[in-house]
């Protein structure tokens, strides 16, 4: 028996400024959706266009308020082949929100307050 990673779920407060949020920020593009024949829910998967893996943003009508993300220590990670052009992309957008320079990474924050990490590509 063997398993492979599939995609990751994030639920969001609004589909179109996450979607845009995370084609800007991570150049992650839609690949496919599901959309409730009732329009209870929408569920969009973004791809990196590299590995098979994605990330899936699921939007539900009926949730009006901000999630709980708790503590978030929960985090997305995503490597980039040009960090000090990455890192100068998400200054300009204001989403930095923890860096660790020791470390040689970042934080970013989505519009619903997830947390992604940027780390370069050789780590």
């Amino acid at each position: 028996m063997k398993f492979s990673f599939a995609h990751n779920n994030i639920n969001v407060l609004d589909l179109q400024k996450s979607m845009e949020f995370y084609e800007k920020a991570l150049g992650l593009k839609e690949t496919s959706r599901i959309e409730s024949e009732d329009g209870s829910f929408t569920i969009v998967y973004l791809g990196d266009g590299v590995t098979p893996h994605n990330l899936e943003l699921t939007w539900l009508r009926d949730w009006d308020r901000p999630y709980n993300l708790g503590d978030n220590e929960f985090h997305l990670a995503l490597r980039v082949d040009d960090f000090e052009a990455a890192h100068e992309l998400h200054k300009e957008m204001g989403c930095i929100c923890f860096e660790n320079e020791a470390m040689g990474i970042y934080f970013i924050a989505d519009p619903d307050n997830y947390w992604v990490e940027i780390i370069p590509s050789h780590m």
